[in-house]
C-alpha cells in the first residue's frame, strides 16, 4: 500500500483498547477520524447494525470516504477489529513511523512483551478492581511486567506498539487507585495500599517508565485523567445495578 488511505477509528475514551490504537496513530503522526462509541451505556444500534456486528471497539476502517456516526463503511474498505491486530497493521503500512523496530530480534521481543501484557494485566485488573481479589493479584503481575523492561527507555529501546499495548492499562490503574470510591467488592483499604505500593521503591522502574510515557506528545493528546476517573465512577454505579463492568465484560468473566 503505497498511498495512505483515509483512516477512521471507532473508539471509546473510557477503554484502554482503543487508546492503544490512538497512541500508535499519534506516534505515526498521520491524520485520522474518530467516531465515539461509549461503553458506559447501551451502544448505539447503528454500530452493530451498520458497522461491526460484534459492536466492539476499537474498530478501524481503512479507505473509503469520510464517515459519520450511523454510516455503513464501504465494502471495498479494509475493516479491522482488535487493538493488537490494528497496531500491527499500522506498523506494516507506516514503516517510516517505526512503530515496530526493523531488527527481527527486537520485533520478537516486542511481541513477546505484548503477549505477556495481554495474558496477565487485563485479568489482574478485573480480578483486583471488580472481583475482590487481594492487591498482590495486581501488584505481582505489574512487577512481572516491570521485570521485562530494560534498565531505561521503552520496551525495546525506542518507543513501539509494545508500549502502546501496556501504557493505557498502567495509566488507568494509577488514575483509578487515586479515587475515594471503588467497586463495593474491593477489599477495604486495598486501593490505598496498592497506590502506595506503586509509589514505593519496589516499583521505581515502573514509575520512571510511566513518567517517560506521560512526557510523550502522543500520551498528552490522548489522555485525560479527570475524564477517566469520572467515567470509572459511572462504570461502578452501572456495575452495581447490572453486574457488568461495561457492555462487553461482566464481573464474573474476562473476554
Amino acid at each position: 500500500m503505497s498511498r495512505l488511505e483515509r483512516i477512521t477509528l471507532y473508539a471509546a475514551v473510557e477503554s484502554p483498547f482503543p487508546h492503544r490504537v490512538r497512541l500508535a496513530l499519534e506516534e505515526a503522526q498521520v491524520p485520522y477520524d474518530i467516531i465515539s462509541v461509549s461503553l458506559l451505556s447501551d451502544k448505539p444500534e447503528w454500530f452493530g447494525k451498520n458497522v461491526y456486528p460484534e459492536a466492539k471497539v476499537p474498530y478501524l476502517v481503512y479507505g473509503g470516504p469520510k464517515l459519520n456516526p450511523g454510516d455503513a463503511p464501504s465494502p471495498d474498505t479494509l475493516q479491522l477489529p482488535e487493538s493488537l491486530v490494528i497496531n500491527e497493521f499500522l506498523a506494516d503500512i507506516l514503516p517510516s513511523a517505526k512503530l515496530l523496530p526493523a531488527d527481527p530480534t527486537l520485533r520478537a521481543k516486542a511481541r513477546l512483551f505484548i503477549q505477556a501484557v495481554e495474558a496477565k494485566i487485563l485479568p489482574a485488573f478485573v480480578a483486583f478492581f471488580f472481583q475482590g481479589k487481594p492487591k498482590e493479584t495486581l501488584l505481582d503481575e505489574l512487577e512481572g511486567i516491570q521485570n521485562k523492561l530494560p534498565a531505561e527507555g521503552y520496551v525495546v529501546g525506542e518507543w513501539s506498539i509494545a508500549d502502546a499495548a501496556f501504557t493505557p492499562f498502567l495509566m488507568r490503574i494509577h488514575a483509578i487507585l487515586k479515587l475515594d470510591n471503588h467497586p463495593p467488592m474491593m477489599q477495604e483499604g486495598a486501593a490505598k495500599e496498592a497506590f502506595e505500593a506503586l509509589r514505593s521503591p519496589r516499583f521505581a522502574r515502573l514509575q520512571k517508565y510511566m513518567s517517560d510515557n506521560v512526557a510523550r506528545p502522543s500520551m498528552a493528546k490522548t489522555w485525560d485523567e479527570a475524564v477517566i476517573q469520572k467515567n470509572f465512577k459511572i462504570r461502578v454505579e452501572n456495575m452495581v445495578k447490572t453486574g457488568r463492568i461495561n457492555s462487553d465484560i461482566s464481573t464474573t468473566s474476562v473476554h
